[in-house]
C-alpha cells in the first residue's frame, strides 16, 4: 500500500466517523444546480509525508499529476492569474470577464517587495534565501493578502509555504484553510511535494518532509458515496517518482521534468461534481 493511500484512507475514515456536519447551517458553496453544498468535516488535520521514503501519489484513483504540475507551475513559475495560460480547465468556473481570477494565487507571488539585498517577488526571495541564508527561520510565502481579498475570484485555499533547512535537508509546511478531500487532496499534496523537490534540487539540498496542515478538512455531501467506494479498494504500491537531475534552475522545470514509473491506480469512472 502506498503511504499516500494510507494517509488518505485514515483521514477520510476519521472524517466520516468523527466529523461534524453543517447541514443545518447556511453555507456559501453550492452545486451547479444551485443546491447548497454541505460537508462533514474535521478541524486541524496534520499529515506528514517524508519524500526521502516515498513520493505521495495515491493509487485509490488516478491523480492527473501532469495537470497538477501544470497548475503549480502556472502559479509559482508564471505567477499568472490568467486562465488561458493554464493547460487545464480547473479554474474556468472562477474566471472573470477578463479571463483572470483577479488578484489571486500567482498574482500575489509575483508582486515585488523591497529588501536590503534588492527587490524580490516571493518565489525569488525563497530561492535566494535557500542558497544564501539556509539557516534562516523566515523563509516563507503567503498569498492570503487581506488588502486584495475583495479582488480575488476565490480566496486562496493553500495559502502559505514555510521552508526550513535542517543540515542539508529541506522541509516545508503547507498551510491550507480548506480542503476538499475527494477533488483536491492528493492533487495539492502532489503539487507541493513536487515543489519541495524542485526547490531542494536547485538549492543543492535533499527534499525531506512535507507537513500538510489543513484547518477545515471536509468531504462534501454528494462526494460521500464516491469516497466510500474508494475506501473499499485495496491500494497498489507507490510508483517510483524522480526529478530530471539536469535541471538546476527552478524556471527551467516543466511538467515533464517529473518522471513517474510503475504507476498503478484503480479506475474511477465517476464524474466528480465540484462545489463553487
Amino acid at each position: 500500500m502506498s503511504y499516500a493511500d494510507q494517509v488518505y484512507i485514515e483521514t477520510c475514515k476519521r472524517i466520516l466517523s468523527e466529523g461534524v456536519r453543517d447541514d443545518a447551517l447556511p453555507v456559501r458553496p453550492h452545486w451547479e444546480d444551485g443546491t447548497p453544498a454541505h460537508t462533514v468535516k474535521l478541524f486541524g488535520v496534520v499529515n506528514r509525508y517524508d519524500l526521502r521514503k516515498e513520493f505521495p501519489l495515491m493509487t485509490l484513483r488516478r491523480t492527473y499529476w501532469k495537470s497538477a504540475l501544470d497548475e503549480l507551475l502556472w502559479i509559482w513559475q508564471k505567477k499568472s492569474n490568467r486562465v488561458a495560460e493554464l493547460g487545464s480547465h480547473v479554474w474556468d468556473a472562477w474566471a472573470d470577464e477578463n479571463g483572470t481570477i483577479g488578484k489571486a494565487y500567482g498574482y500575489q507571488l509575483g508582486l515585488k517587495h523591497h529588501y536590503p539585498e534588492g527587490d524580490f517577488d516571493q518565489v525569488d526571495r525563497v530561492l535566494y534565501d535557500l542558497k544564501h541564508n539556509p539557516q534562516s527561520r523566515r523563509i516563507l510565502t503567503s498569498i492570503y493578502n487581506f488588502a486584495d481579498l475583495s479582488e480575488m475570484r476565490l480566496y486562496p485555499c493553500a495559502y502559505s509555504m514555510t521552508f526550513n533547512v535542517s543540515g542539508n535537508v529541506l522541509n516545508a509546511i503547507l498551510n491550507q484553510r480548506s480542503q476538499d478531500m475527494l477533488a483536491a487532496n492528493n492533487w495539492n499534496v502532489v503539487q507541493y511535494a513536487a515543489l519541495l523537490m524542485m526547490f531542494a534540487q536547485v538549492s543543492g539540498l535533499v527534499p525531506g518532509e512535507l507537513v500538510h496542515v489543513i484547518a477545515d478538512c471536509h468531504i462534501y455531501d454528494r462526494h460521500i458515496p464516491l469516497v466510500e467506494q474508494m475506501l473499499s479498494r485495496d491500494p497498489f504500491d507507490a510508483p517510483e517518482v524522480t526529478l530530471d537531475p539536469a535541471v538546476t534552475d527552478f524556471y527551467a522545470f516543466t511538467k515533464d521534468s517529473l518522471r513517474v514509473e510503475n504507476y498503478q491506480y484503480h479506475p474511477f469512472p465517476n464524474t466528480i461534481p465540484i462545489a463553487i
